[in-house]
């Protein structure tokens, strides 16, 4: 149940009920706990509910944390969820994590409710958001319902999905949250109908980290496979990379937490002393402020960290399944000059070697005026709506 806080002068802070459902990486988590941690840090009484597999240090502090039963992703398209133990769930999985979050959301009483991606994605757990949303639809004092986007949606290939998009939000939502700067991307460019709810649309700008620390450590080059478990070919391709370099270049290979322990071991007992190899670094944003070039997909939070450290990136975005945000983000960015692009499809270690020393070779690199300050812009437009 959550706990009321106060806020100023004692009145009782605004609470907000915030729901996220993570399936492969981790982005959407760690996105929407830089959000719940802003909110919270401005006053607001933030309860985030997660449905994914549980991830050390998330939604991390300042919130009241409900963990409904966790699902995964079926495969890397998407098709079909799972429990922890690879077992698809049944009817009495889905209603008992329904059941769980009406209970939640009644003890919880908010004066917001935030849900992260869905109408526009996470359709997979309309079986226990639906339900939500009619209750909250059939109450007499209604919290302000908003949705939570990243700036770059996945295209749609099934004829009706936008349309039925668009029937949702206008039934149940109030504001439409594009976590993006419109000067980079607009949701008209990802989502066809756009312009038939643009009166709910607001820009946050793009949700990155806090300024990093000095590094403690230095390294020429970071590169990272971010929390998925779709990684261990950019890694392999990166390690070969660096024994073949001609340039004495440090390397830190970060391999996220969803590398089997089998792989991971392989990987460490094939690198070179020029190379260390990391499950994970909590000092990541700070490693690249020190770096030369960042090496990663191109997902929404790894480019906010570069974009925040100043580091020039080599992206390889992630395409499995039919994946096309991640390519969208990096073109757009190759575009003004703000990083280097090589194709999972083209990715092998010679590839990937040239790649680096072309990224490396760049000059005049220029600096972006792309606005970071998502998080905390957000709390300040729910202050104002509430």
């Amino acid at each position: 149940m959550a706990v009321s806080m106060t806020h100023g002068g004692g009145a009782a802070a605004p609470r907000v009920f915030f729901y996220v459902q993570h399936l492969l990486g981790i982005g959407h988590l760690a996105r929407a706990s830089r959000i719940a941690r802003a909110l919270a840090e401005d006053g607001f009484d933030v309860t985030v509910v997660t449905g994914g597999t549980p991830v050390a240090g998330f939604p991390g502090p300042l919130v009241h944390h409900v963990a409904l039963p966790p699902i995964t992703a079926g495969d890397a398209g998407f098709s079909g969820l799972a429990d922890m133990d690879g077992n698809p769930v049944d009817d009495a999985f889905k209603n008992n994590r329904r059941d769980r979050l009406l209970t939640a959301f009644r003890d919880c009483r908010p004066d917001v409710v935030i849900i992260e991606a869905f109408p526009f994605g996470r359709r997979q757990v309309r079986f226990e958001l639906l339900p939500l949303l009619d209750e909250i639809a059939a109450m007499d004092d209604k919290p302000l319902v908003v949705t939570s986007l990243r700036d770059i949606l996945q295209e749609r290939s099934k004829p009706g999905r936008d349309e039925e998009t668009v029937a949702l939000v206008k039934r149940y939502f109030d504001r439409v949250f594009v976590h993006g700067d419109p000067s980079f991307a607009r949701l008209e460019d990802t989502f066809p109908l756009a312009a038939e709810i643009a009166a709910k649309v607001v820009y946050t700008g793009l949700v990155a980290a806090p300024p990093p620390a000095d590094p403690k450590e230095r390294f020429d080059i970071i590169v990272s496979a971010g929390g998925g478990a779709v990684g261990n070919a950019l890694i392999r391709a990166a390690l070969e990379a660096a024994k073949s370099i001609a340039t004495p270049l440090s390397f830190a290979l970060i391999t996220g937490p969803n590398l089997p322990q089998s792989d991971f071991d392989a990987i460490s007992e094939d690198a070179p002393d020029h190379v260390s190899v990391y499950r994970f670094r909590p000092d990541f944003a700070s490693l690249l402020a020190g770096a030369k070039l960042s090496v990663s997909q191109a997902g929404y939070n790894t480019v906010c960290d570069i974009l925040r450290a100043g580091c020039h990136p080599l992206l390889i975005p992630f395409t499995a399944g039919g994946e096309t945000e991640q390519t969208v983000r990096a073109e757009r960015l190759e575009k003004l000059g703000l990083a280097h692009v090589l194709t999972e499809e083209n990715l092998s270690p010679e590839t990937m070697r040239l790649a680096i020393e072309q990224a490396l070779a760049s000059s005049g690199r220029p600096p972006h005026a792309l606005d970071l300050d998502g998080a905390c812009r957000t709390a300040e437009i729910l202050r104002g709506l509430v």
